[in-house]
Parts: structure tokens; C-alpha cells; sequence
């Protein structure tokens, strides 16, 4: 297969705040944020799969990362319930997610049932990794914690190099040291004392010497999210306020965090979809007044603006035409007015824009398949398979019409080595017109 020579980049519109919803292409919520050692910001999300179930079917789960806070790398799965071999048999339950860094390794946090009896058996799972986005391998679950509805896995390493963990559900909030392996307590669990109105979404940070614990709280159909103090990582805790209203989300979860001289505020909203079950992640700025209180966060659709600095290197693009694949079930290539070939007609799941002969290096790996595409619909959507193996649907937002090739959107899959990939795009939901096939090969 020829590659394009002039790649067309260049037709879609770029970002110049990182918009909210800021992650698009799938479903994600319970954003976990942090600032790694390499400059870069990572988000830990958990994923809710389309078609939705329900909570049951979140699985996979996904990390994305960003050097300005603009721009947005989808870094790949990391982990499912497949992998969790002393999970719940029927998989899926895989809740809001955490992750730390401490000694050398990456510890990704997150709850997981162990029984089909899934409220009552909640485990505290452990996978690791040398690197911030790749290559976990699950570890087991953290013994002495778990139980009904404790949930939601937060930990905060301090200045000191100590670690805590913070969890809950149902109400109850709890707080433990963790020992030098992140994997085992040291000492007693506690309750965490002085919180009003606890459901759900524990989160902890450091500001000027003070520990903030934020989280959900149980407005009936529609959270906010409070926030306590203390000037002890495991309190007792001060109650200051609500600091996020209702997001027009069922749910409500979130993350605070300092980047580049600059806090935000991490969370999910239903935008997109306009189901609870189908969630997006979002960003906004965090303000604090002179006594340290956190000012109401103001939700917009802009986002948050380029943090200083940006992208220092791009990965390795590889750009297919929609003219080379080949187009089955009623789909078709057709030459646009520009002169541009597309392939259209991609309604109903059996249409299918296919592309062979994908590179995938001497080794394989991590890549970023996505498409150049425009389409009249508010929302479409198409089901992705690469090799064989089904991603379910990504997203794509509407550009004004199929002749309005100015949108974007892919997901981050593994690649076999060699010549021999086939990427295939099909129907779900509203026409759709795909110009061409980008694939971003990622590093570990």
C-alpha cells in the first residue's frame, strides 16, 4: 500500500483550548490526574464501553497523557478484567482507578469484586510497571481492604516519601498508611473523621502545607463534589464546602492537581452522549482565595488554556488514502468535489472501509489508528477492528457535513510486527465519510 505523500493533517481544525468534553473518541470517567517525573501530565480513567449495560460492563481501562494540556495522547489500554485472575468471573466491574509512583515503579490502583456477589466482595487491586503507561502486569489485591461498597482507591505519596491510601463507598470513608511495597498496610485502617455528606470519590492533595480530601456527596440524581482540610494526611478533617455543582451527570468524580504553575480540576459530564452510563472527561481550572478555600470551579465548554511550554516531538506518522482501502457492504469510495476519494455510505454495521498491509515495525507495539473524516451527524459513530480483534465504537463528533472532512478521531490499539495489519472501520450509528487513515506509532 502507497503511502500519501502530503498527509491531511492540515484540513482539520485545531485545538486552541482543549475544549470539554476534552477526550472525545470513547467514554471515559473517574478521572485520575497526575505529574510524573518526565514533565508530562497523565490521566488514569476508567472506561465505560459502548453499547452501555450499565456500571457492570466498565472495563479497560485506558491512560492518556499531555505536555500542554491541549493536546491529548491516547496511551492505550492497560489493563481489563481478563487479567485479573482473582476477579469477579464475570469481569467487567472495573471501577474508578488510581495510580502512584514510588522507588522506581508505577503502581496502578483499582477496585475490582472478587465474587459474583460483586457489592460485597470489593478488593483494592495492584498492578505495576516501570513505565507510566504501558507494561502493567497485575500484582493481586491489597489484603485488609475492600468489603461492601468500598470502592474508589485514592493514594497520596507525601513529602516525606510515606504513602496513604483513601477509599470508600456507601458513606464511609477510610484512610491508611501503606508500607515501602504499596501493597500492604501499615497499621490500622481508619474512618476518616469531620467529612459531611460522604458518598462517594475520595481524592487527596498538598497544598502549602495543607492536605485537602475532596469527593463526592449524595445529592439524590446529580453529586457535587465538598472538599475537608487537615494538616495531617489522615486528618480529622475540617468541612469547608461544595466546590463543584452538579455536572448534569449522575455521577460525580474527580482529581485536583498542579501543573506547570497552574491547578485544575479533573471530572466527567454526560455531554456527549446525554446517557450516565456513557460519561465524558472534562477540565477546568481550580482557584483558591487568600485563606486557602477553594473557589466554586466555573464548568465551560472551552476548557483550560495551552499551560506553558507544549509538545517538544511528534511520533512517527503513517498516513493511508481512503482511495487505497478496500470497501464492502454497501460502503463505497467516492471522488469528492475537491478531488479528494472518501469512502462513504458507512451507516449500517455492515458497511466496512477496510486498510491492509498496515505497517506495524520490526516488533509491533503501540499505535494511534484514527481517521480524517466529516459527517452531518450530531454524534457517529463507528466500530473499529484491528486484526480481527474488536474495539467496539469510537466516537466522531459532527464537522457540519460529510464534505466538512475537518474532523478527527482514533484510539491507541497494539500492532503485530510487520507488514501485515488490517485496520477495519464499520457502520454504527449515521453516515460518516472517511478521507483517510493516520497511524501514530507510539514509544514506550
Amino acid at each position: 500500500m502507497n503511502k500519501m505523500n502530503m498527509h491531511p493533517y492540515a484540513t482539520i481544525q485545531q485545538k486552541t483550548t482543549s475544549m470539554n468534553p476534552v477526550i472525545t473518541s470513547i467514554y471515559t470517567a473517574d478521572p485520575s490526574a497526575h505529574v510524573w517525573n518526565d514533565g508530562k501530565i497523565y490521566v488514569y480513567a476508567s472506561h465505560d464501553v459502548d453499547p452501555p449495560r450499565g456500571c457492570d460492563l466498565m472495563d479497560r481501562y485506558h491512560v492518556f497523557s499531555s505536555e500542554d494540556m491541549v493536546h491529548w495522547q491516547d496511551e492505550g489500554e492497560i489493563l481489563n478484567s481478563d487479567e485479573v485472575s482473582w476477579g469477579r468471573p464475570e469481569g467487567g466491574f472495573m471501577w474508578a482507578p488510581d495510580c502512584a509512583y514510588r522507588n522506581g515503579t508505577y503502581y496502578f490502583y483499582y477496585p475490582h469484586p472478587s465474587g459474583s456477589d460483586w457489592n460485597d466482595t470489593w478488593k483494592i487491586g495492584v498492578a505495576t510497571s516501570d513505565k507510566p503507561a504501558s507494561g502493567f502486569i497485575d500484582q493481586g489485591y491489597i489484603q485488609g481492604l475492600g468489603g461492601f461498597a468500598m470502592i474508589d482507591p485514592a493514594v497520596w505519596v507525601d513529602d516525606d516519601n510515606r504513602a496513604y491510601m483513601y477509599y470508600g463507598g456507601g458513606g464511609v470513608c477510610a484512610g491508611v498508611e501503606l508500607n515501602d511495597d504499596m501493597m500492604t498496610i501499615h497499621g490500622d485502617v481508619q474512618v476518616m473523621e469531620g467529612l459531611e455528606d460522604f458518598h462517594e470519590a475520595a481524592w487527596v492533595f498538598k497544598r502549602e502545607g495543607q492536605y485537602y480530601l475532596t469527593y463526592a456527596d449524595n445529592l439524590e440524581g446529580n453529586n457535587r463534589m465538598r472538599y475537608a482540610t487537615s494538616d495531617h494526611p489522615l486528618g480529622p478533617w475540617t468541612y469547608q464546602g461544595i466546590f463543584l455543582e452538579p455536572t448534569g451527570c449522575s455521577t460525580t468524580h474527580g482529581s485536583v492537581v498542579e501543573f506547570k504553575g497552574s491547578w485544575y480540576l479533573f471530572y466527567h459530564n454526560q455531554a456527549i452522549s446525554g446517557e450516565g452510563t456513557l460519561r465524558s472527561v472534562c477540565i477546568d481550572e481550580l482557584h483558591f482565595n487568600e485563606d486557602g478555600t477553594i473557589q466554586t470551579v466555573r464548568q465551560t465548554l472551552d476548557g483550560v488554556k495551552p499551560a506553558q511550554g507544549g509538545p517538544t516531538c511528534s511520533p512517527k506518522l503513517e498516513v493511508y488514502e481512503a482511495a487505497l482501502c478496500q470497501v464492502v457492504g454497501g460502503a463505497e469510495l467516492k471522488q469528492a468535489a475537491d478531488g479528494v476519494t472518501v469512502a462513504t455510505h458507512l451507516r449500517s454495521d455492515t458497511a466496512c472501509c477496510r486498510f491492509g498491509d498496515i505497517k506495524g515495525g520490526s516488533t509491533g507495539g503501540r499505535a494511534e489508528v484514527g481517521i480524517v473524516y466529516g459527517t452531518a451527524e450530531r454524534l457517529a459513530k463507528l466500530r473499529l477492528s484491528v486484526n480481527g480483534t474488536d474495539y467496539s465504537f469510537v466516537n466522531a463528533l459532527g464537522t457540519g457535513g460529510i464534505h466538512e472532512r475537518t474532523g478527527y478521531t482514533g484510539i491507541t490499539v497494539v500492532l503485530n510486527a510487520g507488514n501485515g495489519n488490517t485496520v477495519e472501520w464499520s457502520g454504527g450509528h449515521g453516515e460518516i465519510a472517511i478521507e483517510a487513515l493516520i497511524v501514530k506509532h507510539l514509544k514506550d
